[in-house]
């Protein structure tokens, strides 16, 4: 593996919100030396989508921060990462991490925009500009010396924060150009966690399947195949007799307060043993045994219809109710009390709640414990819900007809990019619009706030483009 090279300079685009002025970058800030991190999708292990920490932003702020456009080279479908007062390239910096659709890697100058490194997988040139993308946010180690983050190759590689060399790469496919990574990576207890499904148009062969790698030593420790499980390891995804059951939704695997991980499969054959097709599944944080698994009663037609369970990954609401959406419009909330043990459970959900939405739901939800209240935060295609959540049951807040990507909840407030060329920002009690922020259209991305900053990338993956906008929102 080359080490990736040093880009000698940037592009920079700026613009402001309409009425401000533009950041010209002329004056770099130092480092925040007391800042906070946002580490992985959805801030934490659990997905959350909730931050505690404090952000150096109110509502009353936020509609005269400045806009700086990095231009990248690459679309970035999923979410920034962030790490304060990092040493990169022999001095201090706060950067902003992100993986292009076909698997370039930057570190971006969070202070003015700096392309201070990036890494290009050694098979770039064999997938750039094709179908065969990536949907990765990638995840920093809890030493904060390197994150990991992955490709359309089927490589999930550790890279070196101070240069962006790549330290080891580990396959978690047989087959790249069958099986995709189309979620986030996530880090638990020493290890990297990934999952794969398929492409657009779910041309077989393909399984969904959890892989477990030791982050400092990049060996593939465990392998769980949602189709044909009982048999452990990557598989050749030809040989085995199922294809479908992706797991591609936006958080990808969820790992609770015990380190056991949470996916929800797509499309493809139930049968209670085997295959695990429209289900969600619990697994021990090696992925080696299943601890608790539910598919709904019409899982046939589910899987008939396209309307896959796994179009997001399930919310952990307490320590023993999750809650699954999925494209046939419905959320619901399950208790893991008694899905447990080795018996396949069909049915038998707490409660089924219907969306407000005709459009499917693609998103990842948010929860937020504040107050002695649990809150649930969806948005889609249509609209952005909150509900509250008590007794294994949500009884809706507040609805408002604005769409949004995975939300997310920082200083207080709830921030949802509408990919129309819109980033909300929410009073989450209420519903009520504090600021909207100007910006580019989009797909799947979603922003991160940390240290008086917003990031958020704009673009579709299936434009196939090899070019891209990071917004980086600052104070004047």
């Amino acid at each position: 593996m080359t080490r990736s090279t040093l880009l000698l300079g940037f592009i920079l685009v700026a613009c402001s919100n309409p009425g401000r002025g533009t950041d010209t970058g002329s004056t770099t800030p130092p480092p925040v030396t007391n800042g906070h991190d946002w580490t992985r999708f959805n801030y934490d292990e659990a997905r959350s989508g909730s931050s505690p920490d404090a952000i150096g932003l109110t509502a009353a702020v936020i509609p005269t921060m400045v806009r700086q456009q990095v231009a990248i080279d690459g679309v970035v479908d999923a979410s920034p990462i962030y790490l304060h007062d990092v040493q990169v390239n022999g001095a201090s910096h706060d950067v902003f991490f992100v993986t292009t659709t076909y698997g370039k890697t930057l570190a971006i100058d969070a202070n003015n925009g700096a392309i201070l490194w990036r890494f290009t997988p050694p098979t770039y040139t064999q997938y750039a500009g094709s179908a065969r993308i990536a949907n990765v946010t990638p995840v920093a180690d809890p030493d904060r010396t390197a994150i990991y983050s992955a490709a359309p190759d089927g490589n999930v590689v550790k890279l070196a924060v101070a240069d962006g060399h790549a330290v080891w790469s580990t396959a978690i496919t047989a087959s790249p150009q069958s099986e995709k990574i189309a979620s986030a990576l996530n880090f638990s207890h020493g290890h990297v966690i990934a999952v794969t499904g398929g492409y657009v148009g779910d041309a077989p062969p393909y399984q969904g399947h959890v892989s477990v790698i030791d982050a400092a030593t990049g060996q593939l420790l465990h392998t769980w195949n949602s189709l044909c499980s009982d048999r452990a390891g990557l598989i050749t995804p030809s040989s085995c007799s199922a294809s479908g059951s992706a797991i591609w939704g936006r958080a990808g695997a969820v790992v609770d307060a015990n380190g056991n991980l949470f996916v929800a499969t797509g499309n493809g054959n139930w049968n209670g043993t085997t295959n695990w097709g429209d289900a969600v599944i619990e697994l021990d944080p090696v992925a080696t045994r299943v601890l608790a698994n539910y598919t709904p009663s019409n899982t046939s037609t589910l899987d008939a219809s396209d309307f896959d369970l796994g179009s997001t990954s399930p919310a952990l609401l307490d320590a023993s109710h999750v809650v699954q959406g999925g494209k046939d419009l419905y959320l619901r909330v399950l208790d893991l009390q008694t899905l447990g043990g080795t018996a396949a459970h069909k049915g038998g959900e707490v409660q089924s709640v219907s969306l407000p939405s005709d459009e499917m739901m693609f998103t990842a939800l948010a929860v937020l414990h504040q107050s002695g209240t649990t809150w649930l935060f969806e948005a889609d295609k249509a609209f952005t819900v909150a509900w509250t959540y008590g007794a294994g049951r949500l009884t809706e807040a507040w609805r408002v007809l604005r769409a949004g990507t995975s939300p997310i909840v920082a200083g207080g407030l709830l921030f949802a990019y509408d990919p129309g060329g819109t980033l909300r920002v929410y009073d989450p009690t209420t519903g009520h619009e504090v600021a909207d922020l100007p910006c580019g259209s989009g797909h799947w991305n979603s922003p991160i706030v940390a240290d008086g900053r917003i990031a958020l990338p704009e673009g579709n993956a299936n434009s196939h483009s090899q070019s891209g906008i990071l917004n980086i929102w600052r104070l004047p």
